[in-house]
C-alpha cells in the first residue's frame, strides 16, 4: 500500500519549536512526529511512502537518510520553491500515488490510536472515492455528513460560512481527523491547479461522488500543531501506552 505524509507546512502555530526545525521533526515522547507516523503506517501495511517537504526540507531528507528510509521505499516531493497546500501537494505526487489501489493520506502532526487497517477496510467495503477519518469533537470548522455518513457540506461556525455540496435535511457536524484513504481515480477528476486545499476539492466532488466519513469516536486523537497539545500528547503516551499509537 502507498501513502503520502503531508509534512511541508511551516508550523507557524508550533513556534518556537519550528524556528530551527520542521514541524515533522518536533519530538513528542522522545521521537519526531514523522517517526510516529511512519512507524504507524508501516505497521498497517504501507510499504511505499512519499513525503512533501518545504520548511527546513534538508533536515527531513537528512533524517530519512540516517534512518535508511525505515527499510522501505520513501520518496520526497520537493515543494521548497512553492508550498502547494494539501490539494496541490496531492496533485504533484500523482506520479507516485496513481495506480489501481487506494492510498493513504496522513497529516504529520496527528497523533492517534486510529486503526488504519479498519479505515482501509471501511473504504474498500463502501466503494467510496475517499474516506475521511472523523470524530465528534469541539472545533470551529466542521464537515457536514448525512445519516449515511456521506460528505454533504462544510461550515465554519466562527465566520458563519457554510458550503452545501449535497442538500440533505439531516446534516450532522463532525470534525476531520487529518487521515484519509483515497481511490486513485480521483486524479482523473481533479480540475484545480496550483496552490489549493484538499477540502474544497472534496466538497466539489461530493456533489456527484461518494465521499464517506469513518467515525473513530473512541480513539485518542490530538492535533500536535500547538505547543500545549505536545504536553497533552506526552501525558497520553504515558497513560495509554506508546504501543497503542503505532
Amino acid at each position: 500500500m502507498k501513502a503520502m505524509i503531508f509534512a511541508a507546512g511551516i508550523g507557524s502555530r508550533l513556534r518556537p519549536y519550528t524556528m530551527h526545525k520542521p514541524k515533522a521533526l518536533v519530538e513528542v515522547g522522545g521521537k519526531p512526529l514523522l517517526e510516529w507516523v511512519i512507524t504507524k503506517i508501516i505497521n498497517a501495511g504501507v510499504n511505499e511512502i512519499i513525503i512533501n517537504v518545504h520548511h527546513f526540507a534538508d533536515q527531513i531528507t537528512n533524517y530519512l537518510a540516517v534512518k535508511q528510509n525505515f527499510g522501505i521505499h520513501i520518496e520526497v516531493s520537493d515543494e521548497r520553491n512553492q508550498l502547494l497546500d494539501t490539494g496541490g501537494g496531492l496533485k504533484k505526487a500523482k506520479w507516485f500515488l496513481q495506480g489501481d489501489k487506494p492510498f493513504l493520506l496522513y497529516n504529520v502532526d496527528i497523533l492517534t490510536t486510529l486503526n488504519i487497517t479498519e479505515l482501509l477496510k471501511f473504504h474498500q467495503t463502501h466503494g467510496a472515492l475517499a474516506t475521511l477519518a472523523v470524530k465528534k469533537r469541539p472545533g470551529s470548522r466542521y464537515l457536514l455528513m448525512n445519516n449515511n455518513q456521506e460528505l454533504c457540506g462544510w461550515e465554519n461556525i466562527k465566520t458563519g460560512e457554510k458550503i452545501i455540496a449535497k442538500p440533505d435535511p439531516n446534516l450532522q457536524q463532525t470534525a476531520f481527523s487529518g487521515v484519509h484513504v483515497v481511490s486513485p481515480s480521483i486524479f482523473e477528476i481533479i480540475e484545480e491547479t496550483g496552490v489549493f486545499s484538499i477540502t474544497p476539492l472534496y466538497l466539489r466532488l461530493a456533489a456527484n461522488h461518494k465521499l464517506k466519513g469513518f467515525n473513530h469516536q473512541n480513539d485518542y486523537w490530538n492535533d500536535l500543531g500547538k505547543p500545549e497539545n505536545l504536553l497533552k500528547a506526552e501525558e497520553a503516551l504515558k497513560d495509554i501506552g506508546s504501543k497503542k499509537f503505532i
